[in-house]
């Protein structure tokens, strides 16, 4: 999809720079879901995959602690290097993470963090599908 929008010379808004949160650092177990939030029933965010991914996060904490910046920030820093074309809009409900956010504005990433960060988590690297099943609606 990027090479098509950079053929057409178009920029790309990536869904859910901050993967639902997880990226945050700020989900420890499937109970932080309110009875309403979705993501309950993401395979991703359910049983041992829940786990495999906390891992993942676990490993984005490491490097942006290095950093000196959150988890989140060093995320939207990474996507933010991936290219001028490319512009994440976190999504957010408070201001103190809206600012929170801003911040990956002034981190920097060298090649070695970036190479570091593409070799910890390669395409694919998350575990469980995106969706769960989605069920027809009958008109």
């Amino acid at each position: 999809m990027l090479a098509a929008c950079r053929g057409l010379g178009v920029g790309l808004v990536p869904y859910s720079p901050l993967g639902r949160g997880f990226l945050t650092g700020q989900l420890k177990s499937p109970e932080d879901f309110g009875p309403d939030d979705f993501r309950s029933t993401s395979p991703r965010f359910q049983g041992e995959n829940f786990q495999k991914n906390l891992d993942l996060v676990a490993e984005v904490q490491g490097l942006a602690g290095e950093k000196g910046c959150t988890p989140a920030q060093l995320a939207l820093a990474w996507v933010l290097a991936q290219g001028k074309d490319i512009v994440p809009i976190p999504g957010t409900k408070r201001v103190k993470y809206l600012e929170e956010n801003l911040g990956a504005l002034d981190v920097t990433l060298t090649p070695d963090d970036l190479a570091r960060i593409d070799a910890a988590f390669p395409p694919g690297v998350a575990t469980g599908a995106r969706y769960g099943q989605i069920q027809a609606v009958k008109r």
